[in-house]
């Protein structure tokens, strides 16, 4: 992990043996490129677009062994003559739009335009999206039983979503809404009746239920799959009791982990005495509280967020690699040393998801590919850390300071020279690099 460190080896910053031996699931990177432009040509040198990729190819092997590549030379997506773009895409679980969309060469806002979808749009597994075509007249495809569906209920579980139901039984997301009175945003909770069939109904969604005769005491550890709604109707307290206990809205996001003050209890335990998702020091170094603040913030939205397996997470960056004309075995072996390929991780420094980009360094990837990336979007991550390792092999003078770069910052690298702890991590990349 990038810690932030003097051109002197005197701060007390301790040395992280970021082997895969010692750290083999989470090497906390933040990737420090600050200043990655401040070594190329002078700001005088007027920039150019070359024309194609081969243009742009011809670019970089032009330029001095030691510049950066500006953002908008960089070649975004392969050319359409080189892509293979199918027709239609079916929805699997953890998709998103822009992960879809990235995936196959196209724009985000394209591919909601072609299916009649907004930013906010839910999509759920099974759908199927367009990705070439005329834009529809009407919404995106849904299941055709959802038209004709028989009248009928669900009893909701716990862990279970609007959007689960609704692909389960094989019946469009926008009919459950239509049939319950429901929307986006509505809470549901285990023993709720949703109807899967039937007339629209105007009623607003079912009250949760009304407090019993003695409240619970205590707190409750939330678990993975739990709803607000859910623990409000198993302490059997109502959920606006329950929010305002905690200084919560119906539409916080809670994780595993958290502590939840059941109301009516004699001694409550309060909602901000939660244990942190992800501690404020690593190695002996503490960082900033609003870094780790933020961090934090990330990791609860990651851990209440549907991400990959590690081998699907695995496969994505493999095939982001290829299409992005990087080494794969190169972007699996950084993935692997800074996460384990576990999209779920965040460090204290705020380095994100698989790939361990920090939100700075994210800006700059989005620079370099053209268009924002969102580093919890597991695709994007993978988009982001790729493009990074692309231009840091571009721009540096032999693999190892590439490499280098990617955990100390290449500036860092082109002015101290690499750091111990760098040294130990450029191995351990080159190794992994022969496994896979």
């Amino acid at each position: 992990m990038t810690i932030p460190r003097s051109s002197k080896k005197t701060t007390g910053v301790p040395v992280i043996a970021a082997t895969t031996a010692a750290l083999p699931a989470v090497v906390l990177s933040s990737l420090a490129l600050a200043q990655p432009a401040a070594a190329s040509a002078p700001a005088s040198q007027p920039q150019r677009i070359p024309a194609s990729l081969a243009a742009a190819m011809k670019a970089q092997a032009a330029q001095a062994v030691g510049a950066v590549i500006p953002a908008n030379s960089v070649a975004t997506t392969l050319p359409s003559a080189l892509r293979t773009v199918p027709a239609s895409y079916t929805v699997k679980p953890g998709d998103t739009i822009s992960g879809i969309a990235a995936r196959h060469g196209l724009g985000t806002n394209a591919v909601l335009k072609l299916n009649r979808l907004s930013a906010t749009s839910i999509i759920y597994p099974g759908q199927r999206i367009k990705l070439t075509g005329a834009a529809s007249a009407a919404p995106a495809p849904r299941p055709a039983a959802a038209a004709t569906a028989p009248s009928r209920t669900y009893t909701v579980k716990p862990g279970d979503t609007l959007s689960g139901i609704a692909a389960r039984h094989g019946v469009g997301l926008s009919k459950v809404f239509s049939w319950n009175g429901l929307n986006a945003g509505s809470i549901i909770y285990p023993g709720q009746k949703i109807k899967l069939g039937g007339a629209a109904v105007a009623a607003p969604r079912p009250a949760a239920p009304a407090p019993a005769k003695a409240a619970s005491p205590g707190s409750y550890t939330i678990k993975a799959g739990d709803t607000l709604g859910g623990i409000a109707y198993r302490h059997k307290v109502s959920l606006s009791a329950l929010l305002s206990a905690n200084r919560l809205k119906a539409s916080t996001i809670i994780y595993p982990g958290q502590k939840l003050a059941i109301p009516g209890a004699a001694t409550l335990q309060p909602a901000s005495s939660t244990k942190p998702l992800v501690p404020s020091s690593f190695l002996g170094y503490t960082y900033p509280a609003a870094v780790v603040s933020s961090a934090n913030k990330n990791k609860a939205i990651l851990e209440a967020s549907p991400v990959p397996t590690r081998e699907q997470m695995k496969a994505i960056v493999a095939d982001t690699a290829r299409r992005m004309g990087v080494n794969p075995s190169l972007a699996l072996a950084f993935s692997y040393q800074e996460s384990g390929f576990s999209q779920r991780a965040v460090s204290p420094a705020n380095a994100i998801g698989a790939m361990q980009v920090i939100p700075s360094s994210g800006e700059w990837a989005s620079e370099l590919v053209g268009r924002k990336l969102n580093l919890l979007d597991p695709y994007d991550n993978a988009t982001a850390g790729v493009a990074i390792i692309r231009a840091l092999v571009s721009t540096s003078k032999t693999l190892d300071l590439a490499i280098a770069g990617y955990y100390q910052g290449q500036y860092s690298v082109s002015k101290n020279g690499m750091y111990a702890d760098t040294k130990q991590y450029v191995a351990s990349v080159k190794a992994l690099m022969k496994q896979f």
